[in-house]
């Protein structure tokens, strides 16, 4: 094997300090003399998405040693986007996503590990992780922990978002408060992330069409004790790339690689908040990826896979009709992804998962066969979002819309009127500042959203935003609006009673007010 990276830790007569430091943690001369690998994941008490990590940790550090290596676990911070919505928490949500990859930074870099195996749960840790692994650039390899089981009520699989939706159940009388109670107790049965293709299941399965993740391991649920193979099968795969030299992260990921995260999150109708972290990723491996780019193979890539919130199954159901590896079968045979592109264990994307089963009918289709022939995001442009806006069309039944405007000023106002119902079939609720600046931190909006589809109000308003929505979100719901208001968008322009429209077909959103009016407006 080459000289380490870890050898400036561990070799001379200066490093003796070092070696000692190490050997108080109870490694020998054998294990100082192995590469060392960095085995991150987020196991702690904040939230049931990551704890899942810490078998899988146990049997990752058992691959590394197995393959050569000796393992050394950290942890890093995470948020929870469940218990942080809805308050002045969740404005630490999009931040942490930062957080998460600057500590992984500090500790590869400040101990010169040889190699990464990055874990991923809630939301924002597994862009964190990835961000984190390109900017290191060491041989890395991505494992997300999987997400929770469906619970089962009144004889259905539920989610966590039938608990968000009951709240406003309860407050038209469509469903009492015992029975609230009942789904809350039975929504979310087991650890794991949500279940639904919200956004931790979304960018775990980009992370294998990126190409950095254990191929296949996305959809298994978190519980299943076969995830301790894939976790094992990391540490053997880290260890090849390390004595091989790499592929290494910025390897792997390239703009085709990129767009092909972007095919899987179209045809599985994912979160809205993917248009944020893959430009991000993208940063990271130094690529200009926009928001533009997303729409474009949005606008070419087939719907193929019938997931919540839009669709009606969940991750567990996809993993047993054969798990991601189905839905980049299907995209590799329909042409909408190119197989050419480089994974972690050195393989192609299309040595790796061209030979997986074929589609079921239901849960995933071939692309011949799509629900919709585009995906399920889109990118609106008009005179109310010049930048861009955006929204997830998966499941939608109603694409044009246009109404009064009815604004709010911040997400506590809205919530409020919704709760008293103090709105209107065909409005288009205005929340403004909202946005990275304004928020500041760009909230996510499911507390507001879920209230209106449990009062079966869902695609009856339309509800446009400069901050965000939960990959749990559905409904005519628009985010990301750019320029955002705080920073003079024309969002701050809208009054109540305004005419809104909002095209999907046309990629058009526009405020119905004369210029010459929002000019006076804007100088006023």
């Amino acid at each position: 094997m080459a000289k380490l990276r870890s050898d400036i830790t561990k070799q001379g007569l200066s490093r003796t300090p070092h070696r000692a430091f190490m050997r108080a943690m109870g490694l020998d001369d054998e294990a100082l003399a192995k590469p060392m690998i960095g085995i991150v994941s987020m196991r702690g008490e904040q939230t049931p998405c990551n704890m899942t990590h810490g078998f899988q940790v146990e049997a990752a550090k058992q691959g590394v040693a197995e393959a050569g290596g000796t393992p050394r676990e950290f942890t890093t911070i995470s948020m929870s986007d469940g218990i942080g919505m809805n308050h002045e928490g969740m404005k630490f949500s999009l931040v942490s996503r930062e957080l998460i990859a600057d500590s992984i930074e500090a500790v590869v870099h400040g101990l010169a590990y040889d190699g990464l195996i990055g874990f991923g749960g809630c939301d924002k840790t597994l862009p964190g992780v990835m961000m984190g692994m390109l900017r290191c650039n060491v041989p890395a390899v991505f494992i997300y922990g999987g997400s929770a089981l469906p619970g089962r009520f009144a004889g259905r699989d539920v989610t966590i978002l039938d608990s968000y939706e009951g709240v406003g159940a309860v407050m038209t009388g469509a469903m009492d408060e015992e029975t609230l109670a009942r789904l809350e107790r039975s929504c979310l049965p087991t650890i794991g992330a949500c279940a639904g293709q919200f956004t931790a299941n979304t960018m775990a399965m980009a992370s294998e069409a990126l190409g950095l993740s254990v191929p296949n391991v996305s959809m298994i649920p978190g519980v299943y004790v076969e995830r301790a193979n894939y976790a094992r099968r990391a540490g053997a795969i880290v260890m090849e790339a390390v004595q091989r030299g790499g592929p290494r992260p910025r390897d792997i990921v390239t703009r085709v690689s990129l767009e092909n995260a972007c095919a899987v999150v179209a045809a599985t109708g994912g979160s809205t908040n993917a248009a944020l972290h893959i430009p991000a990723i993208a940063h990271e491996a130094g690529i200009r990826f926009d928001i533009d780019d997303v729409d474009a193979v949005s606008r070419r890539t087939p719907l193929i896979a019938d997931l919540r919130p839009g669709g009606r199954f969940t991750a567990k159901d996809v993993h047993d009709v054969g798990g991601t590896a189905v839905i980049i079968r299907a995209l590799l045979d329909g042409g909408h992804i190119d197989g050419s592109c480089l994974t972690v264990t050195g393989a192609t994307i299309a040595e790796t998962y061209g030979a997986a089963p074929r589609p079921d009918g239901a849960v995933v289709r071939e692309a011949g066969a799509a629900l919709a022939p585009d995906g399920g995001l889109a990118v609106l442009k008009g005179n109310l979002c010049p930048d861009g806006a955006l929204i997830k069309v998966a499941g939608l039944a109603t694409l044009v819309h246009e109404g009064p405007a009815r604004v709010f000023e911040c997400e506590e106002d809205c919530v409020r009127a919704v709760e008293a119902r103090a709105y209107e079939a065909g409005e288009v609720l205005i929340l403004r500042n909202e946005g990275p600046v304004g928020g500041p931190g760009m909230r996510e909006m499911l507390g507001v959203t879920a209230v209106i589809y449990g009062q079966q109000m869902g695609e009856k308003v339309a509800l446009v935003t400069d901050g965000r929505f939960s990959g749990a979100t559905r409904g005519i719901c628009v985010g990301h609006v750019s320029p955002e208001a705080a920073v003079g968008g024309p969002l701050t322009l809208v009054r109540d009673g305004d005419r809104v429209r909002i095209d999907i077909p046309n990629r058009r959103m526009d405020l119905l007010v004369d210029q010459s009016e929002l000019a006076a407006r804007r100088a006023a």
